[in-house]
């Protein structure tokens, strides 16, 4: 079985900036990286930061409106990587596929202060 095969939702091809961090590695720094796509449990996205499989992330990324069912979004999603496709159109870059165990929206500052 491959692994569109075991998707049980469907992905979205968006190419838009997120931000990353290891969880369990003390001090680590916010690194950048540019999606490939997304569903409701994972994100792929690349980078040209070394990772390995079963890391635990924290990633941040905006939703934008036309995929958000209101305004753009704000997200904070920690997962756990899953694949690396080291073979990433982009030189020396790798795809990153992350298996998104939990997120928050975050809600804008304007919309806190209304209620």
């Amino acid at each position: 079985m491959n692994a569109s095969d075991r998707r049980r939702d469907p992905r979205v091809n968006v190419c838009m900036p997120v931000q990353f961090r290891e969880l369990n590695l003390p001090g680590s720094i916010r690194q950048k990286a540019e999606s490939v796509n997304l569903s409701q449990n994972g994100i792929c996205f690349v980078t040209d930061v070394p990772l390995r499989i079963g890391t635990h992330l924290e990633v941040s990324l905006r939703i934008p409106h036309n995929l958000a069912e209101t305004a753009s979004s704000d997200v904070m999603c920690v997962g756990r990587e899953v694949h690396i496709r080291p073979d990433s159109p982009q030189a020396g870059m790798s795809g990153i596929g992350l298996h998104i165990e939990r997120f928050e929206v975050k809600t804008p500052q304007r919309e806190r202060l209304a209620s």
